[in-house]
């Protein structure tokens, strides 16, 4: 279910791995319909998809996006005898409410930043008074991967408080905002595939939220990301105390709560001096991560196998952690406009990918005469592979520059840490 990058890239995945197998994806995309047959139903039409798996006696279902899993597409197709990969509606409100994730984190002990809930600008003005500057303004709903605005004066953060809250920047997203402690370090994607109890661990990632190169810009859903990080790999123990302190926690208060979690529980952590901290979890694969994290992935590891056995609701028996077989970076290509107001409809000259680039398709449709047309904010993810970063990188890049369509968007120093991380250790 889905149609963006984060469905192309797990669709591309399934069908490298068993080219046998039939996928049949809705929505979808121009893309994705190279490698799966595309039903005109959308991803939060619950009846008509259950209609559909039926009609086309579907295995198992792999859900995208949150929205649909917010809806309880996941409670319809249990109550149906269907497997299907997701959480429940209650179980997806670690991420479709954030003070219900900031709450259960706080119960469990589980590391994250303070945060104060808020429904009227003068309890948010309160808190941000409290809390100090840099501080950071959260819509607690579902925003596209939006709704968080770094502020770092209190007049920004009021101002914030206010779009949200008074304005409705966001919607009934922000009906209820976070002001949340400022935390320094840098951020890690954790994706870890659960059954509830026990975890698979992806090869990690790291996301660029900003739209401008050097993390300057609004926030967006994301403009690029790189797989795996040189950081964990140079910290021994890191994955294990995300999964000690961190994942079991949380997945162990989930079960408590009598909301026991499956599916994909993705954690924003932060590297902070004292340890990892949660900034955010989500409850399903990240965009634009999955397209650097599943080419990633060693082919020695079976996506399928580890998915379809979740969504039939079997056991994992064990945690683990899987490993990449080579670097991948993602950089994304946005209409012009993006995040605020994209402009759509520019058609996209797309010349044929060499053999270490992946093209997943985001925001994009056919127009006439079967053109391909801008379809959306983000409108590809141009991913490099390569035996290391710089490979990954430079293919990445090199790639990007060559589509064409008026307006576009992108950022040149997708993995910028990775190289400082290399010319600081020159320089040791």
């Amino acid at each position: 279910m889905g149609a963006g990058g984060r469905e192309h890239a797990l669709a591309w995945r399934l069908k490298h791995e068993d080219p046998s197998i039939e996928l049949v994806a809705a929505p979808g995309n121009p893309g994705i319909a190279d490698v799966a047959s595309l039903v005109a139903v959308s991803a939060t039409d619950i009846t008509a998809l259950l209609t559909c798996a039926r009609d086309h006696e579907v295995d198992w279902t792999l859900v995208g996006p949150e929205a649909p899993l917010a809806a309880g597409i996941v409670d319809a197709f249990r109550t149906e005898g269907m497997p299907i990969f997701g959480p429940t509606r209650n179980a997806a409100m670690i991420e479709t409410s954030k003070v219900f994730s900031k709450t259960l984190m706080m119960d469990a002990g589980v590391p994250t930043a303070r945060a104060i809930a808020c429904d009227t600008v003068a309890a948010a003005n309160a808190a941000i008074s409290a809390l100090g500057a840099p501080v950071v303004i959260k819509a607690s709903g579902l925003a596209a991967g939006k709704g968080v605005i770094i502020c770092h004066t209190i007049d920004e953060a009021r101002a914030a408080a206010a779009a949200m809250l008074e304005t409705r920047t966001f919607g009934a997203a922000g009906d209820t905002a976070l002001v949340e402690e400022f935390m320094e370090g840098e951020e890690l994607s954790v994706f870890a595939v659960t059954d509830g109890k026990h975890v698979a661990l992806l090869p990690s990632a790291q996301d660029h939220k900003r739209l401008l190169e050097g993390d300057r810009g609004p926030n967006t859903g994301g403009m690029g990301a790189y797989s795996p990080v040189s950081v964990v790999e140079q910290t021994p123990g890191l994955m294990g105390v995300i999964i000690d302190r961190i994942i079991h926690p949380t997945l162990g208060a989930m079960r408590t709560r009598g909301t026991r979690f499956t599916g994909l529980l993705y954690v924003g952590a932060m590297l902070t001096t004292d340890g990892p901290k949660v900034v955010e979890f989500n409850c399903r694969f990240g965009d634009p991560e999955t397209q650097a994290v599943l080419p990633a992935l060693s082919h020695e590891h079976s996506l399928i196998e580890l998915l379809s056995t979740v969504a039939r609701g079997d056991g994992l028996g064990a945690d683990s952690e899987l490993e990449a077989s080579r670097a991948a970076v993602t950089t994304v290509l946005a209409a012009p406009g993006y995040p605020d107001a994209p402009d759509t409809g520019a058609v996209i000259e797309l010349p044929p990918a060499p053999e270490d680039v992946l093209v997943f398709h985001a925001g994009t449709k056919r127009g006439d005469q079967n053109t391909l047309v801008t379809a959306g904010g983000r409108v590809l993810g141009i991913t490099g592979l390569g035996a290391t970063f710089d490979e990954a990188q430079q293919r990445s890049q090199s790639f990007a520059r060559s589509v064409g369509f008026e307006g576009k968007q992108f950022r040149a120093d997708i993995g910028w840490r990775e190289l400082e991380r290399r010319a600081g250790a020159t320089r040791d």
